[in-house]
C-alpha cells in the first residue's frame, strides 16, 4: 500500500492515493470506534445507492487504522465554483438537489441524529441552564428518520470527468430530520465567511424542499452547540453566538 502520494491533510488523519483507492490513514489516538463506525455508515449508505466512493478495506497500516475506498476522479463543487464564478447558482442549485436525494432514503441502522444531538449538548462546556433550554429545544423537534450527511459541504461532492456528481466523507451520517442537516451545512457556509452564499442556499433549500426557513433556523442553536464540541478554537466563538442566535418559545 503506497502511502506517498498525499492529497490532504486534516485533524487526526492524513489523505492518500494509491493508483485507483483513496486510503484515509489516522492517527495513532484516533479511537478505534470512531473509525469503524464511520466504515459501518459508508457501508450502510452504500446500501442505500446513493453515488459515493465504494468501501474495499478496513485495515492497518503501520500500527494506523486506514480505510480504503475508491478514488473518484474530478472536482469538488468547491473548485468548480471557484473556477466557473459565473455558474455559482446553477451549482447551487445541483449542490441542493444532491442533498435533498440524500434526504429521500432510509438507513433504519443509522445513529438517531436526535440521540447524537443530545449527548453532544451534554459535552458542551455551555452553563446548565443553557443545556436545558437546548434539550428542551430539541425534545420540541420532530425526529424523521431520513439519511442526513452530517457535514454536507461543496467540498465533500467530487464531479468525476463525466460529470457524474460523488459525495464523500459520511462519517457523521445520521438518520433523523432533514431541516438539521441543512442547518449544519447553512453554518459550514457561515464558518467560511460565505454568508452570501449561506443565504442563498438557505431560500433555495427551503423553497425546493418547501420547508419554512423559520423552521430550519429553529435548529441552529442545537446544530451550534453539536459542532462546538469539535473543539476548534477558530470556530468556537461564532458557533456559540449562534447558540441563541434564535429566541427560545
Amino acid at each position: 500500500m503506497n502511502l506517498d502520494n498525499i492529497i490532504a491533510k486534516r485533524s487526526k488523519k492524513t489523505i492518500c492515493r494509491d493508483g485507483d483507492l483513496i486510503i484515509k490513514l489516522f492517527d495513532d489516538d484516533y479511537s478505534k470506534s470512531d473509525v469503524l463506525n464511520e466504515a459501518l455508515n459508508q457501508a450502510r449508505v452504500e446500501e442505500t445507492g446513493l453515488a459515493i466512493p465504494k468501501l474495499r478495506e478496513v485495515t492497518k497500516v503501520d500500527g494506523k487504522w486506514a480505510l480504503v475506498t475508491d478514488f473518484i476522479e474530478g472536482s469538488t463543487l468547491t473548485e468548480i465554483m471557484r473556477d466557473d464564478p459565473g455558474s455559482a447558482d446553477e451549482y447551487l442549485e445541483l449542490f441542493v438537489d444532491l442533498q435533498m436525494e440524500i434526504h429521500s432514503k432510509r438507513a433504519p441502522l443509522l445513529t438517531k441524529l436526535h440521540d447524537k444531538m443530545s449527548r453532544k449538548i451534554d459535552q458542551t462546556e455551555l452553563d446548565a441552564t443553557t443545556r436545558y433550554d437546548l434539550h428542551t429545544r430539541l425534545e420540541a423537534l420532530r425526529a424523521h428518520d431520513k439519511v442526513c450527511h452530517g457535514d454536507f459541504s461543496m467540498g465533500n461532492v467530487i464531479i468525476s470527468k463525466d460529470g457524474d456528481p460523488y459525495i464523500i466523507d459520511w462519517a457523521h451520517a445520521t438518520q433523523g430530520n432533514a431541516s438539521a442537516d441543512a442547518a449544519r451545512t447553512y453554518l459550514l457556509f457561515w464558518l467560511k465567511d460565505e454568508r452570501e452564499l449561506a443565504a442563498k442556499y438557505m431560500s433555495l433549500f427551503s423553497k425546493k424542499s418547501d420547508t419554512a426557513k423559520q423552521y430550519i433556523e429553529k435548529w441552529l442553536p442545537v446544530v451550534a452547540a453539536s459542532q462546538s464540541v469539535k473543539g476548534k478554537p477558530e470556530e468556537r466563538e461564532l458557533l456559540l453566538s449562534w447558540v441563541n442566535v434564535v429566541d427560545y418559545e
